[in-house]
């Protein structure tokens, strides 16, 4: 083959690729069959990790039809060291990799770095939840589901080099088309993925969202996964006061939710922080969870099982009572002690069982009220979930796909609204975000941030100011800078350290004595930024310091540039026009 024929051989692909990726950017039609692609990889990844995490625990516990958080008692107690196994395999796992920072998951990659997720983060959270759901830890694998779609959207997003707008959006739409696929439930994929993913309802996006977990559900049906169904009460009238004691449910979930957060954070601090444990904390954790799993299986895995054990059961209240809190201690542990997975089921769980307490202790007070068992589960299960993961219309349309029953999404919605008020007020986090919060991240939610953050002081400095040595007399100073020259200079040492900002009109002022030094009119001395600071924070200093022009110095105080607070403000509102026409689908 000469070397013409095969320079044309690799051009053609080439330039065929070129082409497709320009089709797919500036076409409507070819981003939503993207988004097809995206939900349908999604939908069978999702149905691949289940089989996967389901075939570790048949294997290691011994299961069969039913989940293992299902189980009456653990009738081989030997089988429970699968705990402390999965233990071994995320420390061998951290000791292959050696990784020195965390992987990036679908949030943080939405809201930080414009939907980019390098392929191999998605593999290590992946597998981390397939080895912690698998051994029967109490996380369940919808963190593994949401980052494999999401990452498919980040993949070929990069790939056809598309616009930060569309790749959050693609992210988005594949993290909620897996959530959709899990529980054959394509409009709660949708919610989630504008409320938890993308953090807006973007219209540009509602097309290939929708499309991407409709893709997912289908593929999902075709492989013969059931949909996630509950069956509720068929005919019910609902008064004013169950509205109302349902609003108090609403509060009791916001404070289950909290305590779940803040107990996470408190034994990953105090606890496992002080024992030192490093890459064997996992380990730890699995023998930690044995006793636990001892007083009941129901501890284990996100438990699916469990939930529909106790709503056929209806249990005892003290029953309800024990499972609750081993639950949230089993939730601490494995997240703590470094196992790897969500709370989404898991706060499911957690909320059917406040849901079916709380309908206890109703009956038991002098009220006149009678809650359905199930109903109080349900309602539950949205509230707490709300509390933990976020998205009120995404755990509402859940408990609608799932129970088909149009009545219950009244109580379902005043709760979770109530729910997710409070923790906003009290916490003001969901999980993922307060996770990224504690490893110092500025993130609050998957609203796209990082424009704002790569909108630095330093990019956004000029560098064309004048300095005059602080030692210099005003006398001197007026020889060198003459009047309508410039309005303001910077004064510095003999080292181009900051010394603050002079006016112009102070050095010239007749009543200054001229033996004085320019340091001695300086102002701002206290007042700089660093290369680093973000324009928000670059506005906030404008006004607290009341300002026009502010210099940005280094790690030892010498001076780089100086930013205006006009310039500073215009490139805010610039950037922020572009961000609000690329979500409308205008750019």
């Amino acid at each position: 083959m000469s070397w013409v024929t095969r320079h044309v051989w690799i051009a053609k692909p080439v330039a065929f690729a070129v082409r497709q990726r320009r089709r797919v950017r500036q076409s409507e039609a070819a981003f939503i069959v993207l988004a097809v692609m995206v939900g349908l990889a999604a939908g069978w990844t999702t149905n691949l990790l289940r089989a996967l995490a389901h075939g570790m625990q048949r294997v290691l516990y011994g299961v069969t039809v039913n989940r293992v958080s299902a189980l009456g008692e653990i009738h081989h107690p030997w089988r429970l060291i699968a705990l402390p196994i999965g233990g071994v395999l995320l420390v061998g796992l951290s000791l292959l990799l050696r990784r020195r920072r965390a992987p990036i998951d679908v949030v943080e990659a939405n809201a930080m770095h414009g939907g980019r997720i390098p392929f191999t983060d998605n593999l290590v959270i992946a597998v981390q939840t397939l080895f912690s759901n698998g051994a029967g830890a109490s996380v369940g694998l919808e963190a593994a589901y949401a980052q494999m779609g999401g990452g498919m959207g980040s993949w070929l997003g990069q790939w056809f080099n598309l616009r930060r707008a569309d790749m959050r959006i693609l992210v988005g739409a594949g993290a909620g088309a897996a959530i959709g696929a899990a529980f054959g439930a394509p409009i709660t994929g949708a919610f989630y993925a504008f409320e938890i993913i993308i953090g807006t309802y973007a219209p540009a996006g509602l097309a290939p969202v929708m499309a991407a977990s409709l893709s997912a559900v289908f593929i999902s049906k075709i492989l013969g996964a059931q949909p996630y169904l509950i069956a509720t009460t068929a005919e019910r009238i609902i008064s004013l006061r169950e509205y109302a004691a349902y609003a108090v449910l609403g509060l009791a979930c916001a404070g289950v939710g909290i305590v779940v957060m803040r107990l996470v954070t408190f034994a990953e601090i105090n606890v496992q922080g002080r024992l030192k444990l490093g890459r064997y904390r996992p380990l730890v954790g699995g023998v930690l969870l044995i006793p636990l799993a001892l007083i009941s299986p129901q501890v284990l895995s996100a438990g699916h099982g469990a939930m529909h054990l106790n709503l056929a059961m209806v249990p005892p209240l003290q029953f309800l009572l024990m499972i609750l809190v081993l639950k949230m201690l089993a939730c601490t542990i494995s997240l703590s002690f470094g196992f790897r997975g969500g709370l989404f089921f898991a706060s499911l769980f957690l909320g059917s069982i406040t849901g079916q307490i709380f309908a206890d202790l109703v009956e038991m007070l002098p009220l006149g009220i009678s809650l359905d068992h199930t109903d109080a589960a349900l309602v539950g299960m949205a509230a707490v979930s709300v509390s933990i993961v976020g998205g009120p219309m995404t755990l509402t349309m859940l408990m609608l796909e799932t129970t088909h029953d149009f009545a219950l999404m009244g109580l379902v919605l005043t709760a979770s609204l109530i729910s997710s008020a409070i923790t906003r007020q009290v916490f003001g986090y969901s999980f993922s975000t307060w996770r990224l919060h504690l490893r110092g991240s500025v993130i609050r939610g998957p609203r796209d941030i990082g424009w704002m953050l790569k909108l630095s002081a330093g990019r956004i400095m000029r560098t064309d100011w004048s300095a005059i040595p602080g030692d210099m007399t005003l006398a001197q100073a007026r020889e060198r800078i003459r009047l309508g020259s410039t309005k303001k200079v910077i004064v510095t040492d003999e080292d181009g350290r900051y010394l603050g900002i002079a006016i112009t009109a102070a050095v010239h002022d007749p009543a200054a004595d001229e033996e004085a030094s320019v340091a001695s009119v300086a102002r701002l001395e206290e007042v700089t930024l660093s290369p680093a600071t973000g324009i928000r924070e670059t506005l906030e200093a404008f006004d607290n310091a009341g300002a026009d022009e502010i210099a940005v110095v280094d790690g030892v105080g010498r001076v780089l540039g100086i930013v205006t607070e006009a310039h500073a403000r215009r490139r805010y509102f610039e950037e922020m026009e572009t961000f609000q026409r690329e979500l409308y689908g205008e750019s």
